[in-house]
């Protein structure tokens, strides 16, 4: 996040408009809804966790216990079961 100076990024009657409300201080302009990207989509990390608990799911298909999958994921036994259960 970068700071921005409101004389440089907005029009002259909506910043004294917005100083009625707030002078001097900082504000957070979060982004419209819908353009909000959702947690791990740009860092491509909600894709590798998808693919991980697939392959999970798959394994556990496959007949491996929670035990062996706890001890290839280094995950929790509870956290193994919660995959598989969320994917059945």
């Amino acid at each position: 996040m970068r700071y921005k100076n409101g004389r440089e990024a907005l029009p002259p009657s909506l910043l004294k408009e917005i100083q009625k409300y707030i002078q001097g201080d900082l504000i957070y302009i979060p982004k419209a809804t819908e353009e909000r990207a959702r947690w791990g989509e740009k860092s491509g990390a909600r894709k590798e966790l998808a693919q991980r608990n697939a392959e999970i799911t798959l394994y556990y298909s496959k007949g491996w216990t929670v035990s062996e999958l706890v001890q290839k994921y280094h995950l929790s036994s509870e956290s193994i079961r919660k995959i598989v259960v969320k994917t059945w």
